[in-house]
């Protein structure tokens, strides 16, 4: 095709040269190409195997463990982390997901559509107890039109869950109660700690205000209709009902309701290494535990580097902890931050 556009150029008049130039070509390609008869470009890569490749017997045990009871209803980013805990080494994320993409083995889930819109004040959180997320969801009942409303705080620095409750109705008597209940059970001063929520009743209620400002609680509040503006609850409950053993009929009584939750709660807190701090679990960050565990994978990785040196071009990962959690950040400071992960 290439030689045929050529040709024609130069039959109406142009210079061979020129033509080549155009479409960004070397006239040397050009004869190389007539004089070995080979027509278009067939160039095929690289001749020789990359020294960083893993061996057929090596991925082949990527693919055992990935598929393994263990391991197979998580992603290569849960994957990960959990084996370097355990001193073992397979691969990097994205080298995982080549060879699950290879193996036809690389499901896709449902992309959400997050709308981006203005935002309401910064908050900045430099450790637990400074700002907490709260919001409530339903929860079907076996009652057609009936639910449970599950209410949820979370700490948005640890991502841990410090207190929840299940009820037949939304009332800002249950949350006033909720709320005076952890700071009870924390045991600390809640003055100056802020509370993020929606604009709902039971958050906005004249009851749980009074509350919030007898505690000396900070209270903020999304626009209407803005889910966005409460990513950390937003995301909370996305994780609670993509659960696989999220039931997929509805709950057939209030008790089997709070059981339910109580035991997603263990697991979240407890089990789940989340993808925002580190992939550590929420009571580990805030209980400060995360710094020895982050530490250690480090080792691991290190070891790994030092035993095969040629599967790295840089350095190895880091395993950073994060140091600041920031509720709706502003927009000059948002990109700072971006061009300092990225730098760091």
């Amino acid at each position: 095709m290439i030689l045929g556009l050529v040709d024609e150029a130069v039959e109406a008049g142009a210079r061979q040269q020129l033509a080549c130039e155009l479409i960004g070509l070397s006239a040397r390609s050009l004869e190389r190409w007539r004089a070995k008869d080979i027509g278009d470009d067939h160039r095929h890569g690289p001749k020789t195997t990359p020294g960083n490749k893993l061996s057929e017997v090596e991925r082949q045990r990527v693919l055992e463990i990935v598929n393994s009871p263990e391991y197979r209803s998580l992603s290569p980013k849960q994957i990960v982390p959990r084996l370097a805990d355990q001193g073992i080494y397979i691969a990097s994320e994205s080298t995982i997901y080549r060879i699950l993409a290879a193996a036809e083995q690389n499901a896709h889930r449902e992309p959400s559509k997050p709308r981006k819109r203005h935002k309401p004040s910064e908050y900045l959180a430099y450790g637990p107890l400074e700002v907490f997320s709260w919001d409530i969801t339903y929860l079907r009942s076996a009652v057609r039109g009936e639910y449970y409303y599950l209410y949820l705080v979370m700490d948005i620095w640890s991502r841990k869950i410090i207190g929840w409750r299940v009820e037949r109705t939304e009332s800002m008597d249950y949350s006033s109660e909720l709320i005076k209940a952890i700071c009870n059970e924390l045991g600390v001063d809640p003055e100056g700690i802020v509370l993020h929520s929606d604009n709902g009743g039971p958050m906005k209620g004249s009851t749980m205000l009074a509350t919030l400002q007898v505690l000396g609680i900070v209270a903020s509040f999304s626009r209407p209709q803005v889910s966005d503006d409460n990513p950390y609850s937003e995301s909370l409950f996305r994780t609670l009902k993509y659960r696989p053993w999220f039931p997929n009929r509805p709950f057939q009584s209030l008790e089997e309701a709070r059981a339910w939750v109580s035991a997603f709660v263990v697991w979240y807190n407890d089990e789940h290494l989340h993808s925002s701090i580190s992939y550590v679990t929420p009571s580990d960050r805030h209980d400060g535990q995360d710094v020895e565990i982050l530490t250690q994978r480090r080792k691991v990785w290190e070891e790994a580097k030092r035993r095969h040196p040629e599967r790295w071009s840089r350095a190895t990962r880091k395993w950073d902890r994060v140091q600041v959690v920031k509720l709706n950040p502003d927009a000059e400071t948002n990109h700072a931050d971006k061009d300092y992960d990225a730098a760091a």
